[in-house]
């Protein structure tokens, strides 16, 4: 088992977190059953190299001074927002003789057939595995080939994958971690109507309206009439 090791001081509390930032280091926390738990530090740039190498699932010597080692793992970490920087580590301590379980992710490896000859889309249905094992025999990812999707009624389901021996996989064996679909048909619309028609269709609606105030009525209908008598041009007369 490859051993990373990274070093650790105890963080002075009266020292804000946000002041330890800007000296490059990350506040931590470290716990664990039956441990005390601890408040420390660690340097930036140092936690960014063994993080890459060790993912979430790599056991990691935190010294602690010179006399002081303990066996950890990372529980989580927290970023910025806006900068995608670590603000925040969470290690829990590790019993090297107790298993612990673990979610493992997969990494995807190979071309699917079905997506260079036939033009499908690959769906991924999950991305990580639980397991069971002694912290030791963690692994930081698996590797999936996915060069068997040879057509759309191709899949790989977890029973599928090839898992190292000391590995206790805990999810269902016949649960599909990825598959390749047909590529999406493009609908051609409709046309629309022909400008003009709607005009026509809106023109016969108003056929028999009723004219409004002030409009000369429609040919051969009557005048219309105020307080039941005729109306009367101005003077009083009538013309004919």
């Amino acid at each position: 088992m490859k051993t990373l090791n990274l070093e650790a001081k105890v963080r002075d509390l009266s020292s804000s977190a946000k002041l330890l930032r800007r000296e490059n280091m990350i506040p931590v926390q470290y716990y664990g059953a039956g441990k005390k738990n601890m408040s420390l530090a660690v340097d930036y740039q140092s936690f960014r190299k063994v993080f890459r190498e060790s993912g979430e699932n790599t056991v990691i010597d935190l010294n602690i001074g010179e006399d002081k080692s303990l066996k950890v793992l990372v529980q989580d970490v927290q970023y910025n927002p806006i900068t995608d920087e670590f603000i925040h580590i969470d290690f829990i301590s590790v019993d090297m003789n107790k298993e612990v379980e673990a979610k493992v992710p997969l990494k995807f490896t190979g071309e699917a057939p079905a997506v260079k000859n036939l033009g499908g889309i690959v769906t991924t249905q999950r991305d990580e595995i639980e397991v069971r094992c002694l912290p030791g025999d963690l692994v930081k990812e698996i590797e999936v080939d996915i060069s068997d999707l040879v057509d759309f009624n191709a899949a790989i389901f977890v029973k599928d994958i090839s898992f190292p021996e000391a590995l206790t996989v805990l999810t269902d064996p016949e649960m599909m971690i990825i598959n390749v679909v047909p590529p999406k048909v493009e609908v051609e619309e409709e046309p629309t109507a022909a400008e003009g028609e709607e005009g026509e269709e809106g023109a016969e609606g108003e056929e028999g309206e009723a004219p409004k105030e002030g409009e000369a009525p429609a040919e051969g209908g009557e005048a219309p009439k105020e307080g039941g008598g005729e109306a009367k041009p101005e003077g009083g007369e009538k013309k004919e």
